[in-house]
């Protein structure tokens, strides 16, 4: 039979899925400890207890016959390749990660990795920002990573300086108020 009659099974697609930022080039993956232990925590929990219950589901599922309208099996073949890919993902992170424990830094008055940074914005409101690990940050929780516009410009200042850095709403100046070396949770 020709070959254009005959449909081939294509190979499953990834599934789309939002990549998380790159380090920059030539760079270690600066982490705080609180961020180290949740991301080890997760891929603990992802090897030891999930990924374990979706194979015992996908077995069973294929063990029921035709797996061509099984939804089980579908969805946890679906859902292994998920569990995989943010196996290899977290086990990259950590295998270039280095915990960088705020406590320990001794120039408390410089803002450096894993510093708490209190600014008065231009309106004359302070904000609270903690620079930490690009896998950490939280924009919520007002934690930015150390390679943000925001935390590049706060690097290296000092109490009492003011620093500038071009924001999506344009170009913001903030004065340090207060440089803390916390342990975040």
């Amino acid at each position: 039979m020709n070959k254009a009659f005959v449909r081939e099974e294509a190979p499953e697609e990834e599934d789309d899925e939002v990549q998380a930022p790159a380090l920059p080039a030539g760079t270690r993956n600066y982490m705080t400890p609180g961020g180290h232990a949740r991301m080890q925590a997760e891929l603990a929990r992802l090897v030891r207890v999930e990924r374990p219950e979706v194979v015992q589901v996908v077995s069973w599922a294929a063990s029921n016959g035709d797996r061509s309208e099984n939804g089980d099996y579908l969805y946890g073949k679906k859902r292994l390749r998920e569990i995989d890919r943010r196996i290899r993902f977290l086990t990259k992170r950590l295998e270039n990660a280095l915990v960088v424990d705020p406590r320990d830094q001794d120039s408390t008055d410089v803002v450096f990795f894993g510093a708490t940074v209190t600014v008065l914005e231009e309106a004359g409101h302070e904000s609270r920002y903690s620079i930490v690990g690009l896998d950490e940050a939280d924009p919520g929780r007002n934690r930015i990573s150390w390679i943000s516009p925001l935390a590049r410009a706060l690097l290296k200042a000092r109490v009492g300086d003011t620093v500038r850095f071009q924001a999506p709403g344009g170009l913001r100046e903030l004065e340090i108020v207060d440089v803390e070396y916390i342990l975040l949770d």
